[in-house]
Formats: structure tokens, C-alpha cells, sequence
């Protein structure tokens, strides 16, 4: 048998967001001389920064390019807002004891911006990105930002009219020079920017910034402010980006004469500055996770964690968007007759192959879909763990509800859906269960704590409490704990599902989808599958 178990390693984790785990990037590293004097170390562990309320939090997360797919926690916790003063503090102890460098913060702090803004924004729709970057260190996030955006598929420009002198920033030119990123003067931008950009990047100064901007960045400032003061729709004009401070506010009163930027979204670096309370976009994120928890507890931040593996955390509230307007333009390769295998189960792996070749997630998890003696239906997900001439094998409690549904009506459905491809596989057919003997096999093939969970876990059984699973579990882990071979439980075992009807659907523009079903038919007293193309 192809056996799906022996190229996929499971990977079923649940992530435990704790807040005294996981802490953000600070990148207050711009320009400490807002200070009078520098203290102490001493004295900068003696100062706490306030928490203070934020705005709501909550999990959110969603396929569409309008709303984030990096969840959000609301109502959870207070995030601390930074003063000017608070964040240079956090900058000198951690560029001085703990030993970072500016080099390696800005580079957290643009690989944070631009995986915010692809959480949000799609290259597909928009493309086309202008960095405006400042002298100063928030400059040097843009240059970043763009780099990576490139590598994430934007197409970004530069305006960078202020070159600092130093080995840092001419290192940054020269790696975009070498991707080819354009660089444009502020004399070759046009005066409306929304006739050219999808995105504006707004990296030009940061929150040590004070004063008046001067030439060129104050009339660079006014054609962002232009961009929404004019009478259009969101749609008709590119999407603004600051990165930590909006350029031209006050770091903690903000626009305070309700006449400068209005960003779509902000990314607040470290912790929200005082400013981001004024911040009334849609999109707010905060970006990048290093700093040691003892800075956490010295200077009291509270902060939400990252999930995962994510540079990024969408904070506030989400935006609310109408469920109605959510859709997907498919843009994929046309899935023609002449193109496909002759057997399905052939044409299956081919591109369960292409999905394991994208890198996609567990794409051997399938909705399963069974149905009661009476016609009530369920779905539920698994994960396929093998396919072969005969069909498609998972694994599960033989006392479980969908096993209950199976021993009633023995029919199924299978979907496999993966979303990286625009791809997917129905199956529909009878079920059988496997032998005792191969279901044995797959059993000591598990590792031993997924073994003694399929003995713990009486699958679809009420039970008291989490905490039941955990005792029963630590006694069979340490009944076991010699090495002994663990019993397959009598209850649990494999089901096969035998195909009769396959469909594989590609997504196309315009919802003109590929759909090619695959059905048996006799041909001269030969079993033969006929493929025929159904609208979509």
C-alpha cells in the first residue's frame, strides 16, 4: 500500500498562547538623544512601564485578503502603551546589557511590517508598493520591508531621498539594487500617488522623531493626507502603511490638529506607542517576538502573545466586513481531459504529490461525511493514513459516532480540500473495515502517546472533564513505562472506503471552475472509469 503515513509526519498540535511566554519585538532603537541624560542601568530597571487599557482584542481569522488569518486575542488583557520616554528606556537596556545590535532589531522590525501587511493585503491585488523612507532608523524598516515584500511576491519602489551615510543603510540599498528594486526620486513621484501604488508605505519617521518635518517629507507627508481628504471610496485609492508612528503625529497625543495621515493600518513595534489610542484604521497590528521575559517583568508589558510561528498580531478590533462580499478570483492553470490520468486513484496522487510538493499543512486531512440509518448526516475531519487500488484507509474508535453512523449505513464521502492549489477531491463510496491484522500493524506504528490516547479517548462519549483524559493517561504512561508492548485496544481499528464516484475541481476565474468526475462504467465486460466534465 502507498501509505500517506509514510511521508506525512502527523502534526496535530494545539498552541498554548501565554502571555508570560511570548513577547513582541521592541524596536524602540531609533534615537535615544530624546533624553536628557542617559541613566543608568540601575535606574532604567527601576522604571515600569504603565499598563494601561487598550482596545479590545479578540481571535479572528479568515481566508479573505480584506481580514487577517493571524488570530487576534479581545477582551483578554491590557496592552501597554508607550511613552516616548518609556520606549527609549527598553531601547538602551536592550542594545546595551542584553546585547542586540540595531542591524539585527530593524531587521525583525521590517520582516514584521511586511508579513503584516501580506496577512492583509494580497500581491494580487495589490501589487504594486512604494516605501517612503525617512533618514533615520525607521527609514531603514522600510528598506527592509521592501526587501522581504519583493521575496513575498509585491512588486515594491523606493523613495528614499535622504540616504543615510552609513555602512547599515548602504548595505540595505545595495541588497535591493541587487533584486532590482526601483529606486525613485521625489521629483519622479506624480503628485497623485493613487494613480500608481496599491500601497504606501509610510516609513519615514519614528517615534524619536520631533519638530517640524522639513523638505522633501513635509509635501510627502500632505500627499498622503491628500490621498484620503479627496471625496473617494477606499477602493479608488492605495492603502496607507506606517510603521510604528505615523509620520508628522505627536508620539502621544497623536494628530492632534486632525489634519495629518490616516493610515489604513499601523504596526506598532515593541508596544503600541501613546499616539495608537488615536489610531482609528481598520487594520492594527503589532510586530515581531524576541525580547527575554525578564524585560516583560522589569518594565511590566503587557502584551499579547504570537501565535505559532507568526512575526505578527493583529490587535483591536477586527474590521467588520460584510460576509456577503467575501469571494476568491481563482488563478490556476485550466485541468483538461486530455491532461488527466485514466485511474483516478493515479490522478489522486499525482496531486496529493503537487500538495505535499507546495509544502501545504497536513494535506492528508479529509472531511469525512457518514449518515444515520435515518438520514441524519455528520462531517467531521480526519486524517487519511493510506490509498491504494482499493481505496482510501483512516483511523479511528469503532464506538465513535461516525463508527455508530457506519454500522447503520455503510456509505461515505471524502474531501480533501487544499487551498494553497485551488484544488479539490470528493470520493463517495462503500466502507468496510480493515483487518485486524493491518490495523494492528498501523497501531504500533504510532508513537507510543498516541497509542495510549486511542486506549484513554472514548471517542464521542461525554466525560467529566479534561482532567479525566489526563489521569487516566498518566497511569497508562506509567503503567508502560518499561517499554512494554502497548496493547491495541479491541474498539479501535481502520476503515476503508471503496470509490465509486471521484471529482477533482480546480478553481478558475470567474467561478468558471474545472470540474472532472471520474464514474465506473462496463465496457465489453470490463470495469472502465469514464470521465466526464460537469459545470461548474
Amino acid at each position: 500500500m502507498w501509505s500517506v503515513a509514510s511521508v506525512i509526519r502527523k502534526s496535530r498540535r494545539m498552541t498554548c498562547l501565554l502571555f508570560s511566554q511570548a513577547l513582541p519585538l521592541t524596536l524602540a532603537y531609533y534615537n535615544s538623544s530624546i533624553l536628557n541624560s542617559s541613566p543608568s542601568l540601575s535606574n532604567l530597571f527601576s522604571v515600569f512601564l504603565r499598563p494601561v487599557s487598550s482596545p479590545a482584542i479578540r481571535t479572528f481569522c479568515s481566508k479573505s485578503g480584506a481580514m487577517s488569518s493571524i488570530p487576534s486575542l479581545q477582551n483578554s488583557h491590557s496592552i501597554s502603551y508607550l511613552t516616548q520616554r518609556e520606549a527609549a528606556e527598553v531601547d538602551e537596556t536592550l542594545m546595551g546589557p542584553l546585547g542586540f545590535s540595531v542591524d539585527q532589531l530593524m531587521e525583525l522590525a521590517g520582516l514584521s511590517v511586511a508579513t503584516s501587511i501580506a496577512e492583509v493585503y494580497k500581491p494580487s491585488e495589490f501589487n504594486r508598493v512604494l516605501a517612503i523612507c525617512g533618514p533615520g532608523n525607521n527609514g531603514g524598516d522600510g528598506l527592509v520591508a521592501a526587501r522581504h515584500l519583493h521575496h513575498f511576491g509585491f512588486k515594491p519602489f523606493v523613495c528614499y531621498p535622504k540616504r543615510t551615510p552609513k555602512p547599515l543603510y548602504t548595505g540595505l540599498v545595495t541588497q535591493l539594487e541587487s533584486l532590482s528594486i526601483p529606486f525613485v526620486s521625489v521629483e519622479d513621484l506624480p503628485l497623485d500617488l493613487s494613480k500608481d501604488y496599491d500601497i504606501l508605505v509610510d516609513a519615514m519617521f519614528g517615534f524619536s522623531f520631533h519638530g517640524t518635518p522639513r523638505p522633501p517629507f513635509n509635501d510627502l507627508i500632505q500627499r498622503l493626507v491628500r490621498l484620503h481628504s479627496c471625496d473617494q471610496t477606499p477602493q479608488k485609492h492605495p492603502v496607507i502603511v506606517s510603521i510604528d508612528i505615523p509620520s508628522g503625529w505627536h508620539v502621544e497625543e497623536g494628530d492632534t490638529g486632525g489634519e495629518g495621515i490616516k493610515p489604513d493600518m499601523l504596526v506598532s513595534l515593541t508596544a503600541p506607542k501613546l499616539c495608537a489610542k488615536k489610531f482609528s484604521g481598520p487594520h492594527h497590528f503589532l510586530g515581531g517576538r524576541f525580547v527575554p521575559p525578564a524585560i516583560a517583568d522589569k518594565y511590566k508589558l503587557q502584551l499579547p502573545p504570537y501565535p505559532g510561528t507568526s512575526m505578527c498580531v493583529r490587535i483591536g478590533k477586527s474590521p467588520q466586513i460584510d460576509i456577503s462580499t467575501l469571494r476568491e478570483n481563482y488563478i490556476s492553470p485550466e485541468f483538461l481531459e486530455e491532461q488527466v490520468e485514466s485511474d483516478p486513484i493515479d490522478q489522486f496522487r499525482k496531486w496529493f504529490d503537487d500538495a505535499m510538493a507546495a509544502g501545504l499543512k497536513e494535506p492528508n486531512a479529509m472531511a469525512l461525511s457518514t449518515a444515520s440509518k435515518d438520514g441524519k448526516l455528520s462531517s467531521r475531519m480526519v486524517l487519511l493514513k493510506g490509498v491504494d487500488k482499493d481505496g482510501f484507509v483512516w483511523y479511528t474508535n469503532y464506538e465513535s459516532q461516525k463508527a455508530h453512523d457506519l454500522s447503520e449505513n455503510p456509505r461515505a464521502a471524502l474531501l480533501f480540500y487544499w487551498e494553497g492549489l485551488n484544488r479539490q477531491v470528493r470520493v463517495e463510496g462503500c466502507v468496510t473495515k480493515v483487518s485486524e491484522e493491518e490495523s494492528e500493524q498501523y497501531f504500533h506504528s504510532r508513537p507510543r502517546g498516541s497509542q495510549i490516547g486511542a486506549i484513554v479517548s472514548k471517542q464521542s462519549s461525554v466525560i467529566p472533564g479534561r482532567h479525566v483524559l489526563h489521569q487516566q493517561y498518566k497511569e497508562l504512561e506509567e503503567k508502560f513505562s518499561d517499554g512494554s508492548l502497548i496493547p491495541k485496544p479491541k474498539h479501535w481499528g481502520g476503515y476503508r472506503l471503496q470509490p465509486e464516484v471521484f471529482e477533482f475541481w480546480q478553481g478558475q476565474k470567474s467561478r468558471l471552475h474545472d470540474r472532472l468526475q471520474y464514474s465506473p462504467q462496463e465496457v465489453n465486460g470490463k470495469l472502465l472509469w469514464k470521465i466526464n466534465r460537469l459545470a461548474p
